[in-house]
C-alpha cells in the first residue's frame, strides 16, 4: 500500500515528508479514539487506555522495528515509498579548475543506524508524551493552587497524588524513607514543570528551521535526528522495491532454517512465524483501513459502501 504525493527524482517533496511525519500522531489519536467509543462497551479497554502512551509505544516498535529491518525504512515512510539511506560525505577535487566540493554518497543502513532510528522514532517520543503529561498535572495543580488556594484544599486526591508538602508533613515519622522518596518526587515534577518549556520551545525551533531550510533545498535533511544519525530520506526506485521484497524472502528462509527441534515442534514454530508474518506485512494497510473503515461505516455508509467496492475493484485489477 503505497500513497504518491508527486515530485520527481529521488529527493521527496517537502509534503512527503511532512506527511510521512504526521502519520503517527494522526494514527494514534484516530486509535485511541476508536477504542474510546469499543470501551463503553468492553470496560477491559479501558486498562488500555489507561496506559495508552505504553500501549501505543509498544505498538509502533514492534512496526518501527519491521520496517527498518526490512525496508530501511520508518513505517509511515514506507507507505509513501520512501526509503532510509546512509549518507558519507566524500570531498571531490578538480585538478583542472583547482576547486573542491562535497559529494554525497547513499549506501544501505547501518545496523548502529536501525537501532538509533528506532529511539528516534519510537524512544524519544514516549519520554516526550510522559513529560508533557507531568507537565500538565503540574500546571493544573498550580492553577487549582491560585484559584483556591493551598490552605483551603485540605486532604483531596489531587494532593494525595501530587505529593504536596502539607501531605508529607502528616506523614508517620516511622515512614521517613517513603516521605523522602515523596518529596523527591515532588522536586523532580516541579524541576521538569520549568524546564519542558524551554525543551518543548527548542525542539520545535530546531523542527520548523530544519523543515524550512528543507523547504529551500538548503539540506537534504528534513530533521535534526536525521543529520545526527547521518540518514537521508530518499524515493525508492522500481528495483529498490523489487530488491526489498526477495531480501524479505532471504530473511524468512533463513529463520524457517534456523528452527531446531523435532519435527512437530518444528511444524508449529513455522506455523507461529507465518502468522506472525502475515500480521505484520498486512499491519500497515490493515491499521489504516481499519481504523478508516470504523470512522466511515458509522457516519457515512452508503459512501463507506461505494469506497469498498471500488477498492475489491481496483485490487482484483491489479492481480
Amino acid at each position: 500500500m503505497l500513497f504518491q504525493v508527486g515530485g520527481e527524482g529521488t529527493r521527496p517533496t517537502f509534503f512527503e515528508m511532512a506527511a510521512a511525519q504526521q502519520l503517527p500522531a494522526s494514527l494514534r489519536a484516530a486509535l485511541t479514539y476508536s477504542l474510546g467509543v469499543f470501551a463503553l462497551r468492553r470496560s477491559f479497554l479501558h486498562k488500555i487506555l489507561d496506559y495508552e502512551d505504553e500501549f501505543f509505544a509498544a505498538l509502533m516498535l514492534i512496526l518501527e522495528g519491521h520496517s527498518l529491518r526490512t525496508t530501511d525504512a520508518s513505517f509511515a515512510e514506507s507507505l509513501y515509498g520512501l526509503r532510509r539511506k546512509s549518507v558519507r560525505l566524500r570531498l571531490r577535487k578538480d585538478s583542472v579548475r583547482k576547486d573542491s566540493g562535497e559529494e554525497v554518497q547513499h549506501s544501505g543502513l547501518e545496523k548502529r543506524q536501525r537501532i538509533l532510528s528506532v529511539v528516534f522514532l519510537v524512544v524519544l517520543p514516549y519520554f516526550k508524551s510522559k513529560l508533557h503529561a507531568i507537565y500538565n498535572k503540574e500546571r493544573e495543580a498550580r492553577l487549582r493552587e491560585s484559584l483556591w488556594g493551598a490552605e483551603d484544599q485540605g486532604f483531596d486526591e489531587a494532593d494525595f497524588f501530587t505529593g504536596d508538602d502539607s501531605i508529607v508533613s502528616r506523614e508517620p515519622s516511622g515512614n521517613e524513607e517513603l516521605s523522602v522518596r515523596v518529596q523527591l518526587a515532588t522536586k523532580i515534577k516541579k524541576f521538569i514543570a520549568v524546564c519542558y518549556p524551554w525543551i518543548h520551545a527548542s525542539c520545535e525551533g530546531l523542527s520548523f528551521t530544519y523543515q524550512l531550510l528543507y523547504l529551500l533545498d538548503a539540506t537534504g535533511f528534513y530533521s535534526l535526528g536525521l543529520q545526527a544519525l547521518g540518514i537521508q530520506v530518499c524515493r525508492a526506485t522500481g528495483q529498490e522495491l523489487m530488491d526489498t521484497s526477495s531480501r524479505i524472502s532471504k530473511i524468512r528462509n533463513h529463520e524457517r532454517e534456523r528452527l531446531r527441534g523435532p519435527p512437530w515442534l518444528k511444524t508449529v514454530q513455522g506455523a507461529l512465524l507465518s502468522c506472525s508474518y502475515a500480521v505484520l506485512d498486512y499491519a500497515q494497510t490493515g491499521l489504516i483501513a481499519a481504523v478508516f473503515i470504523f470512522k466511515v461505516s458509522i457516519h457515512k455508509f452508503p459512501q463507506f459502501m461505494v469506497l469498498l467496492l471500488f477498492y475489491c475493484l481496483e485490487s482484483v485489477q491489479h492481480n
